[in-house]
């Protein structure tokens, strides 16, 4: 275990292995279920709400005075008025979960008067426990962990998600999407925002972007990522992101080149900033590569 332990972070890591034992033993017989679409999505929804109702009653038990902010079951359980609210994802990669694609996991996040403070994403079928504690750092089962040293664009991978609801704009992701792959190494979507942002932390990847996610996807994330020593914001690169459907994550020279990029495509940026970032990232027609960016790619 880290040695940065706190007791409210043993709770959480409690609540998440109790979770992930559910999910485990759901995902044994997953082929059963598959056999109708229909029965798939009742039978995962029944896997998130069981995984949901156990971190809450560990969570709840320990802790009755406490807040819960939960995917599944919103805000109906816990006091209404606490300063200290458990923000759950049960199950974050349902749809890898379905199919029997091993990346998912469990997201736990405290937080205090507004501000995370404590944080756990633990991914069921590796057995990978992050942890975190503000001012603490972040830990991987219990090593220490640090973002990537790398420190050009060219070199680095960096993960996405992709839109899914109707109503996205699905031309503006396709857009970015362009940017951010000629200037990189590779681009992954690996389907599980909260392991995307445990994965900066421990520097798999260097950075991380997407539209449309909720709080409680990238909750405990986001303080893995800064308390490995990265950065976490919106797309213009300011901290305050957790409720604006924007999130930008990286090691900090990375991070600030991928605001560069992706500032243009920020709701909360200026038309005069949205201009100037067109004109110095201008978005590449297909087949118009850079020979850097070619090599990369073959």
């Amino acid at each position: 275990m880290s040695p940065n332990l706190h007791p409210m972070i043993n709770v959480a890591v409690k609540a998440a292995r109790a979770a992930g034992n559910i999910i485990n033993r759901a995902a044994l017989d997953i082929e059963s279920v598959r056999v109708s679409q229909k029965k798939a999505n009742d039978f995962v929804t029944e896997v998130d709400q069981a995984a949901e109702a156990a971190i809450i009653e560990t969570l709840l038990t320990a802790y009755p005075g406490h807040g819960i902010w939960a995917e599944e079951s919103g805000r109906e359980h816990g006091a209404q008025d606490s300063e200290y609210v458990w923000i759950i994802d049960p199950l974050d990669g349902t749809t890898n979960f379905i199919h029997g694609l091993p990346v998912y996991c469990v997201s736990i996040a405290l937080a205090v008067k507004g501000k995370i403070e404590q944080a756990v994403v633990y991914d069921p079928t590796r057995n990978d426990l992050f942890t975190a504690t503000k001012g603490r750092g972040a830990y991987l089962n219990d090593r220490r962990l640090r973002v990537s040293k790398r420190t050009r664009l060219q070199e680095s991978l960096i993960s996405t998600g992709f839109p899914f609801r109707p109503g996205d704009n699905f031309n503006q992701y396709l857009s970015m999407m362009g940017d951010v792959m000629q200037r990189t190494a590779g681009l992954r979507r690996p389907g599980a925002a909260a392991l995307d942002l445990a994965y900066v932390a421990a520097g798999y990847t260097e950075g991380f972007f997407e539209l449309g996610l909720q709080p409680w996807d990238v909750a405990a994330g986001s303080l893995l990522v800064t308390e490995a020593g990265g950065l976490v914001g919106n797309f213009t690169g300011e901290a305050d992101f957790l409720e604006q459907e924007e999130c930008l994550a990286g090691s900090p020279k990375i991070y600030g080149q991928m605001v560069s990029i992706l500032g243009k495509y920020s709701k909360f940026a200026g038309a005069g900033e949205k201009a100037a970032l067109r004109q110095a990232y201008p978005v590449a027609s297909l087949g118009t590569l850079s020979a850097d960016a070619q090599g990369a790619a073959e």
